[in-house]
């Protein structure tokens, strides 16, 4: 390894010794001078010309990427007789199928699978009739399940009394094995005897918390019972558990326990039925859509013996939801069981006294139903007539004295009914014809116009069918006895359908009148703008900015009083979301006389900021075309300063880019077209305004600059003494605005760009205090930086900026009191100063970036100016003392370079020493002129290294190959004839 080590050392030290002779520092400065006294002379129009894009004619052919292809298939055949040497052979061609070319036939695919389904074999065409109809039997995405429900219920039904529950202890009798069939029978029914017999224990003074947990703890053991092979252990927790569905001694818990006791039982209707399930694999297990001769002997032994267990209970309520769990295991018994069973359970609930707990009976038999059997809707609307006939019930004698007993109110007592009316009317209402909301609403009035129902009714049915007969519940609504159920949740509910569907367009003022009629009465805060907050939206959708305004005045008028409006922010949040869904011409918006004055009732900080952003949000969507119209932009500049207002040292970096975005796109729809001036004054206090987001005062920076742009646009260039003094002042306030920015990058980007924004304006002495202050800034760049929060290396930033820079360069003029180049000699001296990361080139890199610098200043006429600016290019006019500066400058950064690869061949630095090795011979070959003997061999000693460096397997060939193609191709221009030498001298080696 040493010996490898030092022999790579000697080689690197012979290449560039070749070059410089002996004397390495005193004759380098020599060949140096000579080196770039002539660069090559550039001609750039002619080099561009010949960049340009040759211009072929297609030929057009038969051939086409999209046309069929033609396969020609060659066979041979010889003579059966034996020594013949005839043959003949045969060309059949075929065309291969394609599937672009198929839709000029009027054939694709679908369609294809669509000839072929119409005609399908008779078993096969059975099977699909059958899917179709399972299709048809299935519940859609469109029905709202039970389990949407369950939380709503769980969180709003709740208690603080206390609660009893019976626990099952387990049976102390044992049993004898049997073999005969009776005696077992016998055996199990003793068992479920037992449990009312004794065998459980009664848990009094329960906390609601406590409750549920032990309703869970007999879920579980009802789970760890059916996996142990204890079937009737199971059995006699569920039953254990449904009688709890008979006791309304805590009422206003019901509809919670409910919740609770029916998940218990829908577990257990799981279990069975998929015991029985899978007794019925055997052989094959059955299929989706089996039927009851699919089921063999002994599974429906077994499921017949569950319901002789289920029929020995002898409380109805148990023994009524129990076999209601076990709807489903009729298909192993019968076709028409299911909708026997269906009937049957209807009938039976009829017999309990309860009206509350009849009702959720119902709801449960109808939730079962709906996901065993939904087509059977002669149940469903069986239950529903069933309840409306025993509703009087709820005003009985009984009822009353159990609502005095427990001290609970009838509206509130109305309410434990609501969650099972609306499921059975859901269900019942669920893909119905319009013909059966026109018989509930008879039926209703029969009942002298319930309130609770006529509720339910509004909620199930189709918001279509509702709102067609707007007219007609109101009317309805009005002849409800409002005791038992405020009316004002009977428009709550009648302008949720509205909001959704339109009533006819006749009607929906007097619909909108008299429903603010009782609205407008409401004397809760609470209950009025729950109420008001739904007919929002049916005013929005219908009606001008006068009827919101009045609703919103009205709004105002009834929160406002005691604060009511800190315990409604969720509902004027919904509010302010409606009326921006409908109106986003925001000069109508804020010219309604009660919109500002709403936004202030919003007057917690969080909320506050929610609503503004979401007033943004809408005007960024659609605002279509800038404005200068004040009634926009003074509230929206209010609403922008509370949005930046509520950032604080705790605010998250994601919330601060959402408000900088949202505040940015507001000042982007700012425009006062010609009005320049008026422009930049608000650019001025928005800077003011908006100090703490940094991405905002970056924005109005680059606003500022394209503001001096167009400025010169419209002068054409050539500013007047107005004008001049006008993009100055542009230039004064990034230049003053530009040091309070955190970001190192951003500071450095931004002062390049408004340089170069104040030179394309003519404004010399700003544009080179902006550049100054971007060299100045450069020592203070950290050597690593946060991105996402990650610590990246600034170099490739650093880099990115200083080339940028240097291109800019060219086109700046000295200054007058200043040295020739002092910009670049300014910028190469802090990057020499420039404290980079160890084992780093970057620093070398700028300074062969500097090099074609050096040799486009050199040029009698550069490569790009800026009109009404004279450049060095004038100002020197290709000057020898100005040549020889360059001169002197490009003598001392090839020194550095040099420097650098020779340290390079000392150490293993192989990779890098052959990679700038390669960049500044591209750099010589590109600008300097090669006649010069001492600057061609100096290319050729570089190309070497770089060679070397291949052949340690660090260079890519092709990028060698391609490199002395290029050079090749640009020897055969009449002017680079001498490249031809250079070629020959340059060549390729293999890897080692």
């Amino acid at each position: 390894m040493k010996r490898r080590i030092r022999q790579r050392q000697s080689q690197t030290a012979e290449l560039l010794k070749s070059c410089i002779k002996r004397d390495w520092t005193k004759n380098f400065f020599i060949y140096v001078c000579v080196l770039y006294r002539h660069s090559r002379t550039r001609k750039y129009e002619s080099e561009l010309h010949m960049c340009r894009l040759e211009v072929l004619a297609v030929q057009f052919s038969e051939y086409h990427p999209l046309k069929a292809i033609t396969v020609t298939d060659s066979k041979s055949r010889r003579g059966g007789r034996k020594g013949s040497t005839s043959s003949s052979s045969s060309s059949s061609s075929s065309v291969a199928p394609d599937p672009l070319s198929s839709m000029l036939d009027g054939t694709d695919p679908l369609s294809l699978f669509a000839v072929v389904s119409e005609t399908p074999t008779l078993p096969h065409s059975i099977s699909l009739g059958r899917k179709r109809k399972e299709k048809e039997e299935e519940v859609g995405s469109d029905f709202e399940l039970w389990s949407s429900k369950r939380g709503e219920i769980l969180s709003r039904f709740t208690t603080t009394e206390k609660l009893s529950i019976n626990l099952f202890m387990g049976s102390d009798k044992t049993s004898s094995p049997s073999s005969a069939v009776s005696e077992k029978v016998r055996t199990r029914l003793e068992e479920l005897d037992d449990l009312e017999e004794g065998s459980q224990r009664e848990l009094l003074n329960l906390s609601q918390k406590d409750y549920v947990n032990r309703i869970e703890e007999l879920n579980q053991s009802l789970k760890e019972a059916w996996g142990s092979d204890q079937k009737v252990k199971a059995l006699k927790i569920v039953i254990q558990c449904s009688k709890l569905l008979s006791d309304t001694s805590v009422i206003q818990f019901y509809p919670s326990k409910f919740v609770l006791i029916t998940d218990i039982l829908d577990t257990f209707g799981g279990l069975v039925y998929d015991r029985i399930w899978s007794m019925c694999a055997d052989p094959h297990p059955l299929p989706e859509s089996f039927s009851a001769d699919d089921v063999n002997d002994t599974a429906k032994e077994t499921c017949l013996n569950w319901f002789f267990k289920i029929a020995s209970i002898r409380e109805l309520v148990p023994r009524l939801y129990v076999e209601a769990a076990l709807l489903k295991c009729n298909r192993f018994l019968t076709k028409s069981g299911i909708q026997e069973t269906l009937q049957r359970l209807t009938a039976m609930i009829r017999g309990i006294g309860d009206p509350l707990v009849a009702v959720y009976a119902r709801a449960y038999l109808c939730r079962v139903g709906m996901k065993v059997a939904p087509h059977l809707k002669d149940s469903l609307n069986k239950n529903f007539f069933d309840l409306l006939a025993s509703f009087r019930q709820v005003h009985g004698e009984s009822v009353q004295n159990q609502l005095v007993l427990q001290r609970v109110e009838i509206p509130i007592y109305l309410t434990l009914y609501s969650p099972a009316i609306h499921w059975i009317l859901q269900c019942v209402a669920y893909r119905a014809p319009e013909v059966l909301l026109t018989e509930m609403m008879d039926r209703c009035k029969k009942l002298g116009n319930n309130a609770l129902l006529l509720n339910s009714v509004m909620w199930a049915f189709r918001a279509e069918f509702v709102a067609t007969r707007a007219t007609d519940f109101i009317s309805m609504i009005k002849d409800c006895d409002e005791a038992g159920f405020p009316k004002h949740l009977l428009f709550a509910s009648l302008g949720h359908s509205l909001s959704v569907a339109d009533p006819p367009e006749s009607e929906r003022l007097s619909i909108l009148n008299e429903a603010w009629k009782v609205i407008t009465k409401v004397r809760s805060p609470r209950d009025y703008i729950n109420c008001a907050e739904i007919w929002v939206e049916f005013t929005c959708r219908h009606f001008t900015k006068r009827e919101v305004n009045t609703v919103l005045a009205d709004i105002i008028k009834h929160i406002t009083p005691d604060r009511a409006f800190e315990d409604a922010y969720p509902q004027l949040q919904s509010v302010i979301k409606k009326i921006l869904t409908y109106f986003h011409d925001f000069s109508v918006l804020f010219l309604m006389e009660k919109f500002l004055p709403f936004l202030d009732m919003f007057q917690k900080d969080s909320v506050r900021v929610e609503v503004c952003k979401s007033i943004m949000e809408v005007f960024i969507k659609h605002q279509q075309e800038p404005t200068r119209d004040p009634v926009i932009l003074n509230p929206l500049l209010h609403i922008c300063k509370t949005m930046h207002d509520s950032v604080n040292a705790l605010t998250l970096d994601d919330e601060k880019r959402a408000l900088s975005l949202l505040i940015n796109g507001f000042i982007r729809m700012v425009s006062f077209g010609r009005d320049f001036e008026q422009q930049l004054s608000f650019c001025v206090e928005a800077r003011a305004t908006f100090c703490n987001l940094e991405p905002i005062i970056i924005h109005l920076i680059h606003t500022v600059n394209q503001l001096a742009m167009e400025t010169r646009r419209v002068m054409k260039g050539n500013h007047s003494r107005k004008t001049a003094a006008f993009v100055r002042a542009c230039a004064t306030y990034g230049f003053i605005t530009i040091p309070s920015l955190t970001s190192i990058f951003s500071r450095l980007n931004l002062y390049l760009l408004s340089g170069q924004v104040a030179l394309a304006n003519q404004c010399l002495s700003q544009a080179d205090a902006f550049l100054k202050a971007a060299v100045s800034l450069l020592p203070e760049v950290p050597r690593t930086i946060s991105i996402e929060g990650k610590q990246r290396s600034s170099e490739p930033f650093l880099l990115d900026f200083i080339n940028n820079f240097l291109s800019t360069l060219l086109v700046v003029p000295d200054h007058p009191e200043q040295g020739v180049l002092y910009l670049v000699r300014g910028l190469l001296n802090m990057v020499q100063d420039y404290t980079w990361e160890d084992n780093s080139d970057a620093k070398i890199r700028v300074y062969i970036s500097a090099l074609p610098l050096l040799a486009a200043m050199s040029q009698e006429s550069y490569l790009y100016t800026i009109p009404k600016v004279d450049s060095n290019e004038t100002l020197y006019g290709g000057d020898p003392k100005f040549i020889a500066e360059i001169n002197k400058l490009c003598e001392t950064l090839i020194s550095q370079v040099l420097d650098h690869l020779k340290e390079l061949g000392q150490d293993e630095g192989v990779r890098r020493q052959g990679s700038l090795a390669f960049s500044l011979s591209g750099c010589l070959l590109a600008h300097g002129d090669l006649r010069n003997n001492k600057l061609n061999q100096l290319v050729v000693n570089l190309w070497n290294l770089w060679n070397l460096s291949h052949k340690r397997g660090f260079c890519d060939t092709r990028t060698s190959v391609r490199t002395l193609e290029y050079i090749k191709h640009q020897a055969q221009q009449a002017d680079m004839s001498h490249l031809s030498d250079v070629t020959a001298r340059l060549s390729l080696q293999s890897r080692a």
